[in-house]
């Protein structure tokens, strides 16, 4: 072979594999699910379960989304992804509570609460952000707590997210929406007027193998002794109890059928 030719076929050679390799590593690009180091879920993957809140603002932190009621001085739900590998005990420091600085017109001041007779109530639980630190303490933005009744807040309503965090185990993952229900001539604390609610709601959604199912709660803001399960209602219930339209982005059919049923058994099968 001609030397020039052989020179020339051995460049034309590098560059047909340097395209190859490109066009490869550009399709596998488009392959790639971005998240980051903690394995963090993506917004819009959030996004697609958030109910839909026509007078609120939304509110975007790392690992949960609220809905921030002005009048009330509350989140009117709160929303977050709760994997399997986010339920540890990592025994935190607990921080003290501030106001939420992405809140435009400025969350609630803590100091409505001292002295109401009233826990600062968390809706996302600090409990179910232990597996990172940043998580954990964004659980204490004021934002992301409602006035609840003591004997409540550590009991029926503590046993209820333990439940949830079991549950999101054993079932690979939840998406959870809860809140308080802000409708009515409401109580209200502080100088701010923070409304106590009367009910609380908490609904957990599962997908898994191509099946969603549902379990929605709602609790009165009270003591109790009842089980959890006597507090299970229909998640057409808790829309028309706060007038929020829960999963609007599912399928009409998927939603209609899942959020008239209570069907408690699915959620104690193996």
């Amino acid at each position: 072979m001609n030397k020039k030719f052989g020179v020339l076929f051995v460049v034309l050679g590098f560059v047909f594999l340097a395209c190859k390799q490109k066009e490869t590593l550009n399709f596998s690009d488009k392959k790639i699910k971005v998240v980051d180091i903690e394995g963090k879920q993506s917004a819009q993957d959030l996004n697609f379960y958030l109910p839909k809140s026509a007078n609120a603002q939304i509110v975007k932190h790392s690992y949960y989304t609220l809905s921030y009621n002005e009048k009330a001085e509350q989140a009117e739900w709160v929303a977050y992804e709760l994997k399997k590998d986010y339920v540890k005990n990592s025994d935190f420091k607990r921080p003290f509570f501030i106001e939420d600085p992405k809140v435009s017109s400025q969350s609630a001041d803590w100091r409505n609460y001292k002295n109401s007779g009233y826990d600062k109530g968390h809706l996302c639980p600090a409990a179910d952000m232990e597996f990172n630190l940043s998580a954990y303490n964004d659980t204490f933005f004021t934002s992301n707590i409602s006035p609840q009744n003591h004997d409540f807040n550590s009991g029926i309503w503590n046993r209820l997210e333990q439940k949830i965090r079991f549950w999101a185990v054993k079932y690979d993952g939840l998406i959870v929406v809860t809140g308080g229900v802000l409708k009515g001539n409401l109580k209200t604390i502080g100088s701010e007027n923070v409304k106590v609610p009367e009910y609380f709601y908490k609904i957990a959604l599962n997908y898994t193998k191509g099946n969603y199912k549902v379990i929605a709660f709602l609790v009165p803001n009270k003591k109790s002794s009842k089980s959890i399960f006597d507090y299970v209602v229909s998640v057409d219930e808790i829309e028309s109890k706060t007038g929020i339209d829960f999963f609007p982005k599912l399928n009409d059919k998927i939603e209609n059928s899942l959020e008239k049923s209570v069907n408690v058994n699915s959620w104690f099968v193996k």
